[in-house]
């Protein structure tokens, strides 16, 4: 038989576009939602924010840090937030700039849950699934300090904070953003909901994975109405036990997380992100077929920085559609370029990447100035 060479669809390259939902990627290198607190006591982006943001817009996508929903879900000291007006002009400023340079950015929304502190979050109160404190230590303006056993919060609470997600991402698609991310992951809020070690309620939202997985189907259908699904992406972390959230049961783990991708599937998302130390292992294939959409993936900090060979390796090997990048984009403004054109890269400086100022922040060389 002759095959038509018209009909074989090409193998797609890490440079070459790709469609997420609504959202126009010149290449498959998104750039990860990196925590870099700078964003002072207002939590309100400012001019060094936008430059740093502006300076990465060749990727194909930014995912920004976590950006809280409320002010108390505030997680760190100098994280950016868009509970207020002026939070959301900040970000309008950074996602002004990042179009001009032609690229595309969503806004991640994170609510910290538990992971707390009231010297963090201006002395409010701590909810999260169950009163389950996490066993460690948190940075707050005052030092080093035990996390406090959060309050278990109530059905209105739950729905209030539902309704926070909806307020934030109608807040952040007014300012101009491309899409926003949906944080599920990394011991958080949802993700807390979803563990069986951080969630011991015997309510509807508490007990089997069904109900577990309700209150992330509820704000991320929730979001997805209010926004278009369109412009809506969540990221999951499933067995990435940040947090105490301790998803130790792979049986427990596929029901939980192939319930919420089962439910999930029917709204059309623009895509689901997942941090997993095995991107083309079983779990993440298998939630990518239930979700039955666009995947994008992100090895963490499982087997060290992701290299310009492995992201090249996932999406040559067809297990993603995109790839997350975090610390070359840190030490690399011009990643694309450079990884485009095989040319050496700068190395991160891991001690500047939490601190107050520009210096390893926006002051990494681009390839003209090295």
């Amino acid at each position: 038989m002759t095959v038509n060479v018209s009909e074989v669809s090409p193998v797609p390259s890490l440079f070459s576009p790709v469609s997420l939902g609504k959202i126009e990627l010149a290449n498959r290198i998104v750039m990860a939602p990196l925590t870099r607190v700078r964003a002072g006591s207002s939590g309100i982006p400012g001019d060094l924010m936008v430059e740093y943001y502006r300076q990465r817009a060749s990727v194909g996508m930014i995912i920004t840090e976590g950006t809280y929903p409320d002010h108390a879900s505030q997680g760190y000291v100098g994280e950016p937030g868009i509970a207020t007006d002026e939070q959301a002009a900040g970000w309008q400023r950074v996602f002004e700039a990042v179009h001009a340079e032609g690229g595309r950015i969503v806004l991640q929304i994170m609510h910290a849950g538990r992971g707390t502190h009231p010297d963090i979050n201006g002395g409010r109160r701590i909810l999260a699934p169950s009163a389950i404190a996490i066993d460690n230590k948190t940075f707050t303006e005052k030092g080093e300090q035990p996390y406090p056993v959060p309050e278990a919060m109530t059905t209105a609470e739950i729905r209030a904070a539902r309704e926070d997600f909806v307020t934030a991402a109608r807040r952040a698609i007014e300012a101009g953003a491309d899409g926003v991310e949906i944080h599920g992951a990394n011991g958080y809020l949802l993700q807390e909901f979803l563990s069986p070690a951080a969630n011991q309620r015997t309510d509807e939202y508490g007990g089997s994975p069904h109900n577990r997985a309700r209150f992330v189907v509820e704000v991320v259908t929730a979001v997805a109405q209010a926004v278009g699904a369109e412009r809506v992406g969540l990221r999951i972390s499933p067995e990435v036990d940040l947090g105490d959230v301790f998803e130790t049961d792979r049986d427990d783990v596929l029901a939980t997380y192939g319930t919420l991708m089962d439910q999930l599937r029917p709204l059309g998302l623009a895509y689901l992100s997942v941090l997993h130390a095995e991107p083309g292992g079983d779990l993440v294939q298998e939630l990518r077929r239930r979700f039955d959409g666009k995947l994008i993936v992100n090895s963490g900090p499982f087997g060290g920085q992701t290299t310009r060979e492995r992201a090249l390796q996932q999406i040559e090997a067809g297990h993603a559609d995109a790839v997350v990048v975090g610390r070359a984009l840190i030490a690399n403004p011009d990643l694309v370029e450079r990884w485009q054109g095989g040319h050496p890269e700068n190395e991160p400086r891991p001690e500047l990447f939490y601190g107050p100022g520009a210096e390893g922040y926006t002051d990494y060389p681009f390839l003209e100035a090295a």
